[in-house]
């Protein structure tokens, strides 16, 4: 039984070449497969993972999310810049950096000698105008008088000439007889003509009296119009004095000082910055992530120069027109280079109340907003 299968063996090899090793048996396969099935599992989850990070940073399903976020925001307020109506030097600056003050303190004296006198010489014209204005009162009564008096005097020339006219109508009446002679007659015509002349000069010296009184009385409204005039130049003088004292328009803390004591300034100079409490956030949103956005609706924003301190406020109001279009320079894509850029939209949001940290807040602070749409408008 053993014989047979040496043989076979021997001449097995007897057959091979010269030189050759004999065939050998088949290698198993399984670890390739195992190594390709994990070459395609690597290559799948970076493709996925890829695919996920697309969908991540374009805010796509399964990642978008109902909260509009952007960084592109920052904390306003009502900054006041302050500066003279006037133009004078410095005698004063009683206020510090950073004071906080309030409204109608004094932050700058400017010198007001010049406008003192100006008050006065105002108000001295304005009592002449006055005695102009009181004297024509005067002159209006004195024209009445004299009214009167000529009145009296046409009364006096009438009753003359009706006793020249009678003795005149007697003597014709006796001339004739030889009661009286021409010359007597003669004497009553004259007298009689002289009558009526000083009756005519009466009612003419009345008629000139009345047209005094009138030049009087259309002479008051002159000078009354010239007293409203001097008043209203003691006003703005007065105006002018109150201005050489620059006071807080309103509460608030003051910025930095740019003028000193002793310095000239000119009408408009900025002399200081005043900031009030009142302050809100601009947030400059995506106009493809305002779909969603109303006003009312709840917003919460991290403050970078607070260590991410997190605050909350509301949508108060949203800008009628993307931010490109309040620019001085507008942009003119009719080249035919256009590149559509997401313009930004602002959006006005009020901080709440009741949040002691936000006394911390100051204008131009970079903030981080978050707006949640998922609230439905109104809702506080």
């Amino acid at each position: 039984m053993t014989e047979p299968t040496r043989s076979t063996t021997t001449t097995a090899l007897a057959e091979t070449p010269e030189g050759s090793a004999p065939p050998s048996e088949p290698a198993p396969s399984g670890r390739s497969r195992r190594v390709r099935m994990l070459s395609s599992i690597s290559f799948a989850g970076v493709a996925l993972a890829g695919i996920l990070v697309v969908l991540y940073a374009w805010n796509l399903p399964p990642f978008s999310s109902a909260v509009e976020t952007t960084e592109n925001a920052m904390v306003r307020g009502q900054v006041t810049i302050i500066g003279p109506q006037l133009s004078g030097y410095i005698v004063a600056v009683p206020v510090q950096d950073f004071q906080f003050v309030k409204a109608g303190d004094l932050l700058v004296q400017l010198d007001d000698r010049i406008y003192k006198q100006r008050l006065a010489q105002a108000i001295a014209q304005l009592e002449q105008q006055q005695a102009a204005l009181a004297n024509n009162q005067q002159q209006r009564i004195s024209a009445e008088a004299t009214i009167a008096q000529r009145q009296a005097a046409i009364a006096d020339a009438a009753a003359q000439s009706a006793k020249a006219q009678a003795d005149l109508r007697r003597n014709q009446a006796l001339v004739s007889d030889g009661s009286v002679s021409r010359s007597a007659l003669d004497l009553a015509k004259a007298n009689a003509a002289a009558a009526v002349a000083s009756l005519a000069q009466a009612k003419a010296a009345l008629e000139i009296a009345r047209q005094d009184r009138e030049t009087v009385v259309v002479n008051r409204a002159s000078l009354q119009a010239s007293v409203e005039n001097a008043k209203a130049a003691v006003q703005l003088a007065r105006i002018d004095l109150d201005n050489t004292r620059v006071t807080a328009p309103r509460d608030g803390q003051l910025g930095q000082i740019g003028t000193r004591l002793g310095a000239y300034v000119n009408s408009g100079a900025q002399l200081m910055a005043l900031v009030p409490d009142t302050l809100w956030v601009i947030a400059n949103m995506k106009e493809t992530q305002m779909a969603e956005v109303r006003i009312g609706q709840p917003v919460s924003f991290t403050v970078d120069a607070l260590n991410h301190l997190k605050l909350y406020g509301h949508v108060q109001q949203i800008a009628p027109a993307t931010g490109s279009e309040f620019a001085l320079l507008q942009a003119d894509n009719a080249t035919g280079n256009f590149v559509k850029i997401a313009q930004r939209i602002p959006v006005r949001i009020t901080v709440d109340a009741d949040q002691p940290a936000a006394a911390r807040l100051r204008p131009g602070m970079s903030v981080v907003v978050s707006i949640d749409t998922r609230e439905p408008a109104g809702h506080h």
